[in-house]
């Protein structure tokens, strides 16, 4: 899927590496990475204390856009998440 505007806004004020965070009234640990000079990101998101997981990638294309690939989850699972996360300062 394309990603949404909200999304891509939420996604990119992440910090990239490892961090803390809350999201939906719940606690992750939160890995963003870069890789191929920033054209493809992957977040991966583990509640802590519980059985939640996030996994996706985003690809920055020239001919498509931004490339929402969820990694066997509902993407509006992923949308929801990113966009509700609020890293630990």
């Amino acid at each position: 899927m394309i990603a949404p505007t909200g999304f891509l806004n939420a996604f990119f004020a992440l910090p990239e590496g490892t961090f803390t965070g809350c999201a939906n009234g719940r606690r992750y640990v939160v890995s963003r990475s870069v890789f191929g000079a920033g054209r493809s990101l992957k977040l991966v998101a583990h509640q802590l204390g519980g059985p939640d997981y996030i996994s996706m990638n985003l690809y920055l294309t020239r001919q498509s856009g931004a490339l929402l690939r969820p990694c066997e989850m509902p993407a509006d699972k992923v949308v929801s998440f990113v966009t509700a996360l609020i890293p630990d300062t």
